[in-house]
């Protein structure tokens, strides 16, 4: 039986968060304008159709070394309107060309960023009463957003609650003012504190926190005081993400250097210290990088087998449509992926003149499909069927991991094993046929652990 070290030591390598399939760097065959709007007809043709929204919101007033998000870094707010403006004729050009867009039910309404807080109340009411007022939203719905303790104000999350928003889900990364420091985040405990406080005293009904291990100067010490302080609050959902260090795409990383990272076995350590302290807690495990209180709809949902995981990371219920506006966000017609341009003055131009602006996506081919269900199940219930054509393929693939009991096989059902959850990116990669085919030449992913 290998050690803990051991088994880090040799999964620890470069692998996909397997939000979608295929993952981005193996895109291809973009959609035009007529094949994406036609993805989107054929997909919300039945009546019954669902639809998750998605607003990205990429303002932020100061740069965090360690975002990996696409953002627009300025404490200029005349931003703001503009911006608005843009995202709301990219939203009219769709429901003048797919009219039975608004038709459909509105089950999902994401906020992400960026801040999204940002934005002043005004303006923030004037998007979501744009887009809100002729939708036929869904009579159980799922209105979310992410939120900068250091930027957002009780009155925003006030006006937010009317329209109907629940769940919240909060930056904050590390208590430790060290950590802080290096990443450029100052956040004091008391801002979270009076934000989770704040929400919930005005009714939002799951609160979430992002953390993230693997930062610089993290040691098991401070991992340990940013997760006690954590349990304080309690907050119904955490998403304990890996660092992921991508210098080569996003500069910023290298504003400190890679000795002050912990690595292999020191950063598993810390994720250990993580796990162990939140299921203590009587949180539970659910997915990739993902814990929640039994009372929580994502426990629910990982019992009921409805769980969902798309660009936005694990929802509780699947929607026939994912549809992203504003710049750099992404949509999902299941069998066709777009992604907007990501620079904002291009997506802007292009919104203006052409009424939309793709950068990319990849129109699935049958075996995708195939392969994205597959990765899809296995990574939100941890087991799944293999098919019969390339069932010895798989089995042979992931024999090493069996040898470690990270999976097991039942017939030809593989299952994550307790002690193989933390590798799940690991036993994903063995159902990813594009990435078995074809390794990336360059780095274009995360470490896995």
């Amino acid at each position: 039986m290998k050690s803990q070290i051991d088994l880090i030591e040799k999964y620890d390598v470069p692998a996909p968060r397997y939000t979608s399939y295929p993952t981005v760097p193996y895109w291809e065959s973009d959609p035009n304008r007529t094949e994406w709007l036609e993805a989107i007809r054929r997909r919300i043709l039945p009546e019954d159709s669902s639809i998750a929204l998605y607003l990205h919101i990429p303002f932020c007033e100061t740069l965090c070394s360690f975002c990996g998000c696409n953002t627009s870094i300025t404490k200029n707010h005349a931003v703001e309107e503009p911006y608005i403006a843009t995202l709301l004729e990219e939203f009219r050009n769709y429901t003048r060309e797919v009219p039975e867009l608004t038709k459909r039910e509105l089950r999902e309404l994401h906020l992400g960023g960026g801040s999204p807080t940002y934005l002043s109340e005004e303006n923030l009411r004037v998007l979501l009463n744009t887009i809100l007022e002729s939708w036929k939203v869904s009579s159980t719905p799922e209105f979310s957003l992410e939120v900068d303790p250091r930027r957002t104000r009780l009155t925003q999350l006030e006006l937010l609650k009317d329209f109907g928003f629940k769940r919240i889900s909060l930056g904050v990364q590390d208590f430790d003012p060290e950590v802080q420091r290096l990443v450029n985040r100052i956040q004091p405990f008391e801002l979270t504190e009076k934000i989770t406080n704040g929400a919930r005293k005005l009714g939002y009904t799951s609160v979430n926190f992002d953390l993230i291990y693997g930062l610089p100067r993290q040691t098991s010490e401070s991992v340990r005081a940013t997760i006690s302080k954590t349990l304080e609050l309690r907050p119904d959902r955490i998403a304990f993400y890996s660092y992921a260090h991508v210098p080569w795409i996003k500069a910023a990383q290298r504003l400190f250097t890679e000795e002050d990272l912990p690595k292999g076995s020191d950063k598993r350590e810390l994720y250990e210290i993580g796990r162990e302290m939140f299921l203590n807690a009587g949180y539970k495990e659910i997915g990739m990088d993902h814990f929640a209180l039994e009372s929580d709809s994502l426990y629910s949902a990982s019992l009921d087998e409805t769980l969902h995981r798309n660009f936005m990371g694990y929802t509780t219920r699947p929607t026939d449509l994912l549809l992203g506006l504003g710049v750099s966000a992404i949509s999902d017609s299941w069998d066709c992926f777009h992604q907007n341009e990501k620079i904002l003055k291009k997506y802007q131009r292009r919104i203006h003149e052409d009424g939309f602006a793709l950068l990319r996506g990849h129109k699935l081919t049958s075996e995708d499909l195939e392969q994205r269900e597959l990765i899809l199940k296995l990574s939100t219930a941890g087991r799944v069927t293999v098919p019969e054509k390339i069932f010895d393929e798989v089995k042979l693939y992931l024999s090493v991991m069996e040898d470690d009991n990270l999976i097991r096989w039942e017939g030809s059902t593989l299952v994550l094993t307790d002690s193989g959850k933390p590798f799940l990116r690991n036993a994903c990669t063995g159902l990813d046929l594009r990435l078995r085919r074809k390794v990336p030449e360059t780095k274009v992913f995360s470490q896995s652990i």
